[in-house]
């Protein structure tokens, strides 16, 4: 059985998280309707090879254990006060975004070579947790901010393996108020969101300095002006965003999305902002290939971004598409009684080949 383990956290560490070169990225957006309701919205991508992605249905008192380096699951064990529904990766306990049936959002972003967790202690597996769980974790027991602030003082993060990336998490309540979990020399910070952007490295408090070098970014086109003795004109709309990055680096990615999201009107609806969250991040889609150097083999899959997903805080609806199904598909919380439902899990595509409808034309 310790085989098992070891070889699904090798795999984990060296694809998903690990050492490859392969495109590894989240863009995470926020967007409030005008009537007051909250929706977050995200991208995930691996260029490196099919995470097999899938949903989860977790009931009241469902209890799991968490794994840990010793390559057992030997770690803290927890049990959902909350059912929730989670988007899990190569494995259904790997849960890196959901939502639970109280309104609380939370999603896991890569975060390289800028997080360390505080040193693996056997001694203490009652209170670790590995933070490939640490979603599933909040999300059964924590209905808002304060409750996930508090409760994270109580566990200790570690990694499944000591080969993988460190993590960091978002988390929002229905009120829209979103925290930022970064956990830095062993302690962990909690940062205020109120942007409700977030990418992956570096941190977050320098992602929101380096929005100062685009203080002369502005939505529409810029005004014709005098120059030498010439007149300079626009050339096309948008030249007020002339110059905001358009590579899929973290930095750029947190640049490209705050502007996107903070120039987008307001709709009136949960469901219209939902639509829009999905529209914005069709702009951080990376196709395959962008991240192989000339000569490299290419991953055989139709995207580096493998899903995007979002939420609907108010009305407890949770939506996806993926890399191989364009049209957005939804989980509705409401409609699953918690005490009674039991635990699944099923593939987020069934079929991994893009539907195309033929039109008949008479």
């Amino acid at each position: 059985m310790k085989m098992k383990y070891w070889t699904l956290f090798g795999c984990l560490a060296l694809g998903l998280w690990g050492l490859g070169k392969s495109v590894q990225a989240c863009t995470g957006i926020s967007l409030t309707a005008k009537d007051g309701s909250h929706v977050v919205a995200r991208t995930i991508e691996w260029g490196g090879s099919n995470l097999h992605s899938s949903y989860v249905i977790v009931p009241r008192g469902y209890t799991q254990q968490s794994y840990t380096p010793d390559g057992k699951k030997n770690g803290m064990t927890f049990t959902a006060r909350y059912g929730f529904v989670g988007l899990a990766v190569e494995s259904e306990e790997f849960v890196v975004e959901g939502l639970n049936e109280k309104g609380l959002s939370a999603g896991l972003f890569y975060f390289p070579n800028y997080g360390a967790y505080p040193p693996y202690d056997a001694q203490q597996n009652a209170k670790n947790i590995a933070d490939m769980q640490l979603v599933s974790f909040i999300l059964g027991n924590c209905q808002n901010v304060d409750q996930v602030q508090n409760l994270l003082q109580q566990v200790r993060v570690v990694s499944i393996d000591p080969r993988a990336s460190t993590v960091h998490w978002r988390f929002t309540e229905p009120s829209g108020r979103q925290v930022v979990v970064e956990i830095v020399n062993g302690e962990t910070r909690f940062y205020e969101n109120k942007l409700g952007v977030l990418t992956n490295s570096p941190g977050f408090e320098w992602q929101l300095t380096n929005l100062n070098n685009y203080v002369n970014l502005y939505a529409g086109s810029a005004a014709t002006r005098s120059f030498g003795g010439i007149e300079l004109k626009s050339i096309g709309a948008g030249s007020a965003m002339l110059g905001i990055p358009g590579d899929v680096t973290p930095p750029s990615r947190f640049v490209r999305a705050a502007f996107y999201q903070t120039t987008a009107p307001q709709v009136d609806s949960a469901h219209q902002a939902v639509l829009q969250g999905f529209q914005i991040l069709n702009n951080f889609d990376i196709p395959i290939g962008t991240e192989f150097s000339a000569g490299e083999p290419v991953t055989d899959i139709p995207s580096a971004t493998q899903w995007t997903a979002a939420a609907d805080l108010q009305n407890l609806k949770i939506y996806y598409r993926t890399m191989y199904n364009s049209a957005i598909r939804c989980i509705d919380l409401r409609t699953i009684d918690f005490a009674r439902v039991h635990y699944q899990t099923a593939p987020l595509d069934r079929v991994t080949e893009q539907p195309v409808t033929v039109l008949s034309i008479q």
